[in-house]
């Protein structure tokens, strides 16, 4: 018999798992087993449906943004973090270094003006003349 490690399940429940997601984890199709419930394809004569069509997102746009405001965004969050606030100029490129961030994101960071203290991603966004989210009433 074969140890399962420190495991809080055993072997018959992670063949189960294993085999109950195994479609979603290799999710490269459809994983509908009766292709009845599959979603029909855009015809011939009609456009893909995309929820953000000529874009990389998988959504939409909040309001005051653009595509490219929300990809930029999601870049300096991913590489900054939360920690890395509140960052002066030279500590949010020292960040993205450390991170190491695309030169795009490097580039666009060296421009920002010496002497500021940026609270949030958000602030970063204004000061770079990036759109920002509308706040809700």
């Amino acid at each position: 018999m074969t140890t399962h490690g420190q495991d809080k399940s055993g072997p018959s429940r992670d063949e189960a798992a294993k085999r109950d997601l195994g479609g979603e984890l290799r999710a490269g199709r459809s994983t509908r087993a009766d292709e009845a419930r599959e979603p029909e394809p855009s015809g011939e004569d009609q456009p893909d449906v995309d929820r953000a069509p000529d874009t990389t997102l998988t959504g939409g746009t909040p309001p005051g943004m653009t595509a490219e405001d929300v990809e930029v965004r999601s870049d300096l969050a991913r590489f900054l973090g939360p920690s890395v606030f509140p960052a002066d100029r030279a500590e949010v490129l020292a960040a993205l270094a450390g991170n190491h961030a695309p030169d795009r994101l490097v580039t666009l960071a060296g421009s920002l003006p010496a002497g500021e203290t940026y609270r949030n991603v958000q602030d970063l966004m204004r000061a770079l003349g990036f759109g920002v989210e509308d706040h809700r009433t």
